[in-house]
């Protein structure tokens, strides 16, 4: 259980690294100024989405065979590597302020992280570890560490981490947890 806990923080929160959601997070937290609501926001809203993600994670590693899931990881954790390497952008939009710093962040970020890989990485964490509530405490742990640094120190580190590198050493985890899943099945 701890161990799915570490691995689901570490590679959360190295691969939210100059993702979509850390430049909302970033963007939010400049616009309303109140890094708390921002974070309480953040909190609300990735619960509620790795929540689900791990939840039906779980049950498709009930659903299919240890070889099938196997494979299927793999190749998915290699996916998600491949996926990390190609920069985000974040598309600003207009209006924020009708609802507030906390009700505005909980549901941009619950609709941001729909379909994002750090979502699907979460399905594919907790099918690997057959654990959905571990899984979202360290999914949600990771998001709320790399957003975190968004929020409170976001204009201060922009212009001195070199995100490509960061981009690089996320891929890496993700090829790691793909070729460890793969060579599980063998050893």
């Amino acid at each position: 259980m701890v161990q799915s806990i570490i691995s689901s923080f570490g590679l959360v929160a190295v691969s939210e690294m100059g993702d979509k959601t850390q430049l909302l997070a970033f963007s939010l937290a400049a616009r309303f100024k109140s890094p708390w609501a921002v974070m309480a926001g953040i909190l609300v809203a990735t619960i509620l989405n790795h929540g689900l993600a791990s939840t039906f994670g779980e049950w498709v590693a009930r659903q299919a065979g240890p070889d099938v899931m196997a494979f299927a990881l793999a190749a998915t954790f290699i996916a998600f590597g491949i996926w990390t390497l190609k920069p985000d952008s974040l598309e600003e939009s207009g209006a924020t302020h009708r609802f507030g710093a906390f009700l505005t962040t909980a549901v941009l970020f619950f609709l941001a992280e729909m379909g994002d890989k750090t979502q699907l990485a979460t399905v594919a964490l907790a099918a690997k570890y057959r654990s959905a509530a571990a899984v979202t405490v360290g999914t949600t742990l990771g998001m709320l560490f790399t957003d975190g640094l968004a929020v409170f120190l976001g204009e201060r580190i922009a212009g001195t981490v070199r995100m490509k590198w960061i981009r690089y050493g996320a891929a890496s985890l993700f090829f790691l947890f793909g070729i460890a899943t793969a060579l599980s099945r063998f050893v």
